[in-house]
Formats: structure tokens, sequence, C-alpha cells
């Protein structure tokens, strides 16, 4: 597991989602935090996770993960999202 990255789909989101989309997920280390969780969270259906991890995948860049990491503490701490 990475400090960054797309996190672990739940085994019913496994049977929903494009078998694609999986190959791509397993291709990279899971993450503690990711895009979909600073942009989205239970605000966002399975459709916006899909299409965020496919981005931070195919655009991955360290600069990439700062932003993500920088923009996790002030989303943690304001509780957008978490319910």
């Amino acid at each position: 597991m990475s400090l960054v990255g797309p996190r672990p789909l739940a085994l019913y989101e496994l049977e929903v989602v494009d078998p694609d989309y999986v190959n791509l997920r397993c291709s990279v280390l899971p993450g503690i935090t990711g895009m979909w969780q600073v942009e989205k969270r239970s605000e966002g259906g399975l459709e916006d996770r899909e299409e965020m991890d496919t981005y931070y995948i195919r655009n991955w860049s360290l600069w990439l993960d700062i932003y993500i990491l920088c923009r996790t503490f002030p989303t943690v701490l304001s509780g957008r999202g978490a319910y």
C-alpha cells in the first residue's frame, strides 16, 4: 500500500464495475488517500470514482501526489462528504 493511490474496491463494487477498470487499478498500488477521496468522497458515485482513479493512474506524477496530499488534510479536517 502506498500513501497516495486509488483506494481498494469493496467486493460488491467489483461485481458492477468494468473489468478493464479493475485491471487498470491492479496495475498500481492502492493508497491511503486519493483523488476521489479529496474531490468527491461520499458526494460522488462509482462512475466519478472510476473517472478520477483512471485519471490519476494515467497522469501520475510526483506533483499530483503532492497536490492530493495537500488537499487531504483540509478535507479530513472539514469533514466534507464524510457520511
